[in-house]
């Protein structure tokens, strides 16, 4: 099952008002696993940065000045992403702007059932408590220290993690190796579930040396009170 974790950042809240995307950031998983595979762009929005906006992410005119706009990268975009389900933390946000880019793009929009918001799991799953993606970074202990400013690559690597607990946490026999090349583990997939495959090493007895002692001491004495 491949899946895009997804984020961007915007010159605002509202592209009917003429806010534009700035940044996108997006990782794929395979089977719940990052594979490498990245997808990121800083886009020129065609406008002046507004100064609320420049305080949350840090991007400026300057260094966007350079920058592709959004026509020319959205159909690397849209191949990118192809079929797959975006899991975006308050969806409604993000998928609002990238319809409205592909549509001034003139491109087919992303239907909105793509998406996964990772705002309404944690919700039904903590209802009434703090749901930013700060507040779930804190509550499954990840590591958010490098998160001075919103950055749509970093806030899509931390939201992937906060994804897989909220489904259901992280499996202890899925780890990920460098390069991202999926899953490894103790486990082979046969028709009908997984099956375990044989250790590679035994498991060391439970029973310190010192307890398989007294045991043996101890079995010796009930032999020598046996009259049988």
């Amino acid at each position: 099952m491949r899946e895009i974790v997804l984020d961007t950042e915007t010159t605002g809240f509202d592209p009917d008002s003429g806010d534009r995307i700035v940044e996108i950031g997006a990782i794929e998983l395979l089977n719940h696993l990052p594979t490498g595979n990245v997808y990121h762009q800083y886009i020129n929005p065609e406008r002046a940065m507004p100064a609320d906006a420049f305080a949350v992410h840090g991007l400026g005119d300057d260094f966007l000045a350079d920058k592709p706009v959004f026509a020319s990268i959205a159909r690397d975009f849209v191949a990118f992403v192809g079929s797959a389900k975006l899991v975006i933390h308050n969806a409604s946000f993000d998928m609002k702007f990238l319809n409205a880019e592909l549509k001034w793009a003139e491109l087919p929009g992303l239907p909105m059932d793509q998406a996964i918001d990772t705002l309404e799991i944690a919700r039904r799953r903590f209802p009434g408590a703090q749901n930013s993606l700060d507040a779930l970074c804190r509550r499954f202990a990840v590591d958010n220290s490098a998160r001075e400013k919103h950055g749509a690559l970093l806030d899509s690597e931390l939201l992937a993690e906060i994804y897989l607990e909220l489904i259901g946490g992280r499996q202890p026999d899925l780890v990920l190796a460098a390069g991202g090349n999926g899953r490894q583990g103790h486990d082979v997939e046969i028709e009908g579930g997984w099956k375990p495959m044989p250790r590679p090493n035994k498991l060391p007895p439970r029973p310190s040396e010192a307890e398989i002692a007294r045991h043996a001491h101890f079995m010796a004495t009930l032999n020598e009170k046996d009259p049988g």
